[in-house]
């Protein structure tokens, strides 16, 4: 990768753990080939199964190091993502791009998201909905706003994904591809809250939204998030 000094400095990264080896591979591939000149990777294995899956990622060519295991994931993957902050800030990035290990961006997705010039900006991926009549919905993770007062969202539609995409304000997204600037990342720590089944993604969007910072995305990107062949469900692992 050749490094221009000119296009602002990005680590690209995520927690994971051999629970994601279904698409350690693919996800190599695509992140590798992000068509970027100025960025760095990094993910923060929270395994706990003696580094047999860190070896995994390394000997495809991935940065990694071992990241802090709790019983809770969502305790395992808020301490990652605020590892990962802490070495994007420390290491002198302009952004992280925070890229879970089950979404594949296009090539062009970083620079374009860079190209935006926003503190925080996503792309676009989907998730599986079940529909009542037995039906698979697509559901986009990306939201607008409904009800300011009561911060009442919903996906986005047909009209902003397909008929006029665009770089469009919204109020929250999942953290699978999405640019947070250092500025961002100085402010507003991962967490969750312990009462509640709701992820990390949810509340950082949340007191994004609490401090008046705003949120776009760009919906002309569209990722390939692999999750029809996930060989586990959340519901089975201790949240």
């Amino acid at each position: 990768m050749v490094v221009e000094q000119n296009y602002p400095k990005v680590l690209v990264g995520c927690p994971t753990s051999f629970y994601k080896g279904y698409c350690l591979d693919k996800y190599a591939v695509a992140v590798k080939s992000l068509d970027y000149p100025n960025f760095d990777i990094l993910l923060v294995d929270n395994s706990n199964d003696g580094g047999v899956y860190m070896q995994k990622i390394k000997e495809l060519g991935l940065p990694v190091i071992e990241g802090p295991w709790f019983e809770s994931a969502r305790d395992r993957i808020v301490a990652c993502r605020n590892l990962l902050a802490k070495k994007a800030i420390e290491g002198g990035y302009d952004y992280l791009f925070s890229l879970e290990q089950d979404v594949l961006p296009p090539q062009y997705a970083l620079k374009k998201l860079v190209d935006a010039d926003k503190k925080v900006i996503s792309a676009v991926y989907f998730a599986r909905n079940l529909m009542t009549d037995g039906q698979v919905r697509l559901i986009p993770l990306v939201y607008k706003l409904v009800d300011k007062n009561n911060l009442d969202m919903v996906p986005l539609g047909d009209e902003e994904l397909w008929d006029n995409p665009k770089v469009m304000k919204v109020v929250s997204a999942g953290l699978g591809c999405v640019l947070l600037h250092k500025d961002i990342l100085k402010k507003v720590k991962f967490r969750y809250e312990k009462d509640s089944e709701v992820f990390d993604d949810r509340w950082f969007f949340i007191d994004l939204h609490k401090l008046g910072v705003e949120v776009f995305a760009d919906t002309k990107i569209r990722c390939k998030h692999i999750i029809f062949n996930r060989p586990y469900q959340w519901k089975d692992i201790k949240k």
